[in-house]
C-alpha cells in the first residue's frame, strides 16, 4: 500500500515537473492578427478607430449582452480617449480600452500618407498584462480608395507559468474579438458616405434658439442655379413683407433648410432671423415653438407648403399649425424656433450647388466621429455669409461664401481640428472659385444661429 502512495507521489511528481517544463518552454507572449480589405478612404477607417463611440456597433461585446453598459471618459478622440463597460456576462465581463497612439496625426492622414496605425490599450480578464490592439492601415487600390485593415492583439505573460498556459487559448476570446470586430467594422462604415473630408476644417459650434420666418420651396434641378438664386429671392420678398405686416423686424441673412435633395428636384425652406418669439396672427398671439416630427396621420390637414399637396393649400389658414408644428403665418409663410444645441459647422465658397458636397462631407465626419443626427426635424442648413459678386458686366467676381451647419448631439465641445488649434481662416477670394473645389475652411463671420 505504501508503495503505491509513492508511486502516485511520484507521478504527480513527474507530472508537475513536465507542467513546470512545459511552461518555461512556452513563450512569454503572445500574438495573433486578422487582416480585410474595406472599400473606404484611410482617413475614414482611421477616424472611426481613433475614438470609441461607434465601438458598440463593431464590437464583439453587444453580441455577448445587449444590456451592456459603457462610460466614456477621457479626450473624446485621439490619444488619450478612453471607454470603459460593465456587463454582467462573464463573456463580456467588465475591461477598459484607452487608445494610446495613433500616427502620423489626424491631419496628416490625406492622400500622401499610405500607412498609419492606432494602438488601443487593453484592460480585462484575459490573462497576462501590457495587452493591446494594433490597427495597421494601408491604402490599396488603383485609386488608392481601399484600406487594408490589419487588426492584431499582443500580451505579454512574463515569468507567470499559469498565463503562459493561456496562450493555448489565444485562438478563443482574442481571435473572436477581432474576427468579429473586423467584419462589423466594414458594415459601420458602409453607413458612412464615400467622400473625401480632408480638406475640412469643421468647429462644433453652440447655438442658440432663434425665431425665424420660413417658406418651403421645391426647384427642378435640370432649372439650374438661375432657379435656385429666383425661388430664394422670391422667398427673401415674401418673408420681408410678412415681417413688415407683423410689425417684426429681420435680424439676420437668409438661411436654407435642405428638406431633401433628390436626383431631379431640390427641396428645401427659405428662413430669415425675426426679432420677436410671440406673433400675433389671426387676432391671437402665439408663442413660436421649436418644429416637432411629423404625426403619422393620414386624416390630418396637407401641409400647404410641401409640393406633395398643392391642392390642399386651403386646408390650412393663418394660425394653423403644419405637420411639423409650425405656425402659418400669410400664406406660404412659416414661423417657428430654430437652431439650438450644437451643430457642425463647414464652408464652402461657390455656387449653392457645392453645398451639397459640403454637407455630405459633414455627414461623413460626424459618422466617423460618433456625432448623432436627425435629417427630419433638426435639418442641415447653410447660411449666405458673404454673396456672391459681379462686375459691372455681370461676371462673377467672387461667388457667394455659405457656412454650413449640421445639427448633432452627444458631441464633446470642440472637433479635433479645434482642439489642435486648427484655424479656421476667413475666405477672401479675388476671384471666381473652381466649382468643383474642395470645400473651404469654415468662416468666422456670426450666424443668427448664435455662433460662439
Amino acid at each position: 500500500m505504501r508503495a503505491r502512495v509513492l508511486e502516485f507521489l511520484m507521478a504527480l511528481v513527474i507530472v508537475a515537473a513536465i507542467g513546470v517544463l512545459a511552461a518555461v518552454i512556452m513563450p512569454g507572449t503572445g500574438h495573433i492578427e486578422r487582416s480585410m480589405v474595406i472599400g473606404k478612404d484611410m482617413r475614414q477607417v482611421y477616424d472611426v478607430l481613433d475614438n470609441f463611440h461607434r465601438l458598440p456597433e463593431f464590437s464583439v461585446l453587444n453580441s455577448y449582452d445587449a444590456h451592456i453598459k459603457y462610460n466614456y471618459s477621457g479626450k473624446a478622440f485621439g490619444p488619450g480617449a478612453e471607454v470603459s463597460w460593465t456587463s454582467s456576462d462573464v463573456r463580456a465581463g467588465n475591461g477598459s480600452l484607452t487608445v494610446d497612439s495613433a500616427t502620423p496625426d489626424f491631419n496628416k492622414v490625406d492622400g500622401t500618407a499610405k500607412t498609419a496605425q492606432i494602438v488601443w490599450d487593453l484592460e480585462n480578464g484575459w490573462k497576462g498584462y501590457d495587452k493591446t490592439f494594433t490597427f495597421a492601415l494601408e491604402r490599396q487600390g488603383s485609386r488608392n480608395q481601399l484600406t487594408n485593415v490589419t487588426w492584431s492583439y499582443d500580451v505579454k505573460y512574463g515569468w507567470n507559468l499559469v498565463n503562459r498556459f493561456a496562450n493555448l487559448y489565444i485562438h478563443g476570446d482574442p481571435d473572436s474579438f477581432i474576427e468579429f470586430g473586423l467584419n462589423n467594422l466594414q458594415n459601420v462604415l458602409a453607413s458612412v458616405p464615400n467622400v473625401d473630408y480632408k480638406d475640412l476644417i469643421p468647429y462644433i459650434r453652440q447655438t442658440d434658439p432663434t425665431p425665424v420666418l420660413l417658406v418651403p420651396v421645391t426647384i427642378q434641378l435640370k432649372d439650374g442655379n438661375d432657379a435656385y438664386t429666383g425661388s430664394v429671392s422670391k422667398a427673401i420678398s415674401q418673408i420681408q413683407a410678412t415681417a413688415k405686416k407683423l410689425g417684426v423686424n429681420v435680424t439676420g441673412p437668409r438661411i436654407v433648410f435642405t428638406t431633401n435633395y433628390g436626383d431631379t428636384t431640390y427641396t428645401y425652406d427659405v428662413a430669415m432671423p425675426i426679432d420677436s418669439s410671440a406673433l400675433n396672427v389671426n387676432g391671437q398671439t402665439q408663442q413660436l415653438t421649436a418644429p416637432t416630427p411629423p404625426a403619422l396621420d393620414n386624416n390630418a390637414p396637407a401641409d400647404a407648403g410641401t409640393a406633395a399637396a398643392p391642392a390642399a393649400a386651403e386646408a390650412l389658414k393663418p394660425g394653423d399649425h403644419d405637420k411639423f408644428g409650425r405656425l402659418v403665418v400669410d400664406g406660404d409663410v412659416r414661423a417657428t424656433l430654430a437652431f439650438g444645441g450644437p451643430a457642425l459647422e463647414g464652408v464652402w465658397n461657390g455656387t449653392f450647388v457645392g453645398v451639397r458636397s459640403t454637407r455630405d462631407e459633414l455627414k461623413a465626419y460626424a459618422l466617423t466621429h460618433g456625432y448623432k443626427f436627425d435629417d427630419v426635424v433638426n435639418r442641415s442648413y447653410d447660411i449666405m455669409a458673404k454673396p456672391e459678386m459681379k462686375d459691372a458686366q455681370g461676371n462673377i467676381t467672387s461667388y457667394a461664401e455659405f457656412d454650413v451647419y449640421l445639427p448633432t448631439t452627444n458631441t464633446p465641445d470642440q472637433t479635433p481640428e479645434q482642439a489642435a488649434g486648427i484655424k479656421q481662416p476667413t475666405l477672401d477670394v479675388a476671384g471666381p472659385a473652381a466649382a468643383g473645389s474642395a470645400p473651404a475652411p469654415a468662416s468666422t463671420a456670426a450666424a443668427p444661429a448664435g455662433k460662439h
